[in-house]
């Protein structure tokens, strides 16, 4: 596959962990994890690649951001969830991976309606929507606990579009390539997703990874894989998958 023609050969080491499996719990998240893309979405493509240079059997399976971070931490047939945003509290809970790539996040709006910020709070007494458990980043999460920030959660990202476009929030917060896919495969969006703007300035920038159980076999996985993630050439991997995306579209769309 000419993927995997980006990934460095290498002779990986034998060691336990190749009696493992790398089973992980993730969502539906376009483009990065989807079991209707090619290789299961980029982070997926990303994970497959590192684990095979470690020998690593990979599965996903695939839940509600919720229920995937319980049955990643504490479903004992699982190695952990992905992709996770890097927190500094979450490495209480579980092992973090070396990065799989970056999540650019910021707001959403609708063009024919008047949106702009430089601080965050110049957000105040906007109805922002918001994806249910999602980190956004630390100062608006704080902001959004000291209600400060008023926020409306929806279950997932299409259902925060689906908001905006009706009017029932005054902008969201998205990640960049989420929106995009989500504006080219979506077909119920229909001619209103042109209305739809991604605002220049950014919320924050995420690394993402994952999140491996905090145990000994947890800690294992984890260094077994990352010496098999160092193969994989990040930028190069991301701009060869987006690359095939609007030919598996419209595939996707002749079938």
């Amino acid at each position: 596959m000419l993927l995997m023609m980006l990934v460095v050969a290498t002779s990986a080491p034998a060691s336990s962990a190749e009696r493992d499996k790398l089973h992980l719990a993730s969502l539906e998240w376009s483009p990065y994890v989807s079991h209707t893309l090619p290789e299961e979405g980029l982070v997926s493509a990303v994970v497959k690649a590192g684990a095979k240079e470690s020998q690593l059997p990979v599965s996903i399976s695939y839940f509600p951001w919720s229920r995937a971070v319980q049955a990643g931490l504490e479903g004992e047939d699982f190695a952990g969830y992905f992709p996770a945003f890097y927190l500094k509290e979450r490495e209480k809970t579980c092992y973090f991976s070396n990065t799989l790539g970056n999540s650019t996040i910021g707001f959403a709006y609708l063009k024919n309606k008047r949106f702009d910020w430089a601080t965050l709070t110049d957000l105040k007494g906007y109805n922002i929507g918001i994806v249910h458990e999602y980190a956004n980043g630390e100062g608006f999460d704080r902001l959004v606990k000291q209600h400060v920030l008023t926020t409306d959660a929806a279950p997932s990202d299409i259902s925060n579009v689906r908001k905006l476009l009706a009017g029932r929030v005054d902008v969201i917060v998205i990640d960049k390539n989420v929106l995009r896919q989500l504006l080219i495969s979506d077909n119920s969006l229909d001619k209103e997703k042109y209305n739809i703007v991604f605002h220049p300035k950014e919320l924050t920038n995420f690394t993402m990874h994952i999140c491996f159980q905090r145990n000994a076999k947890g800690l294992r996985l984890q260094k077994a894989f990352n010496a098999g993630l160092t193969s994989v050439k990040l930028k190069q991997f991301e701009n060869q998958y987006f690359g095939q995306l609007p030919h598996a579209a419209s595939s996707n769309e002749s079938q």
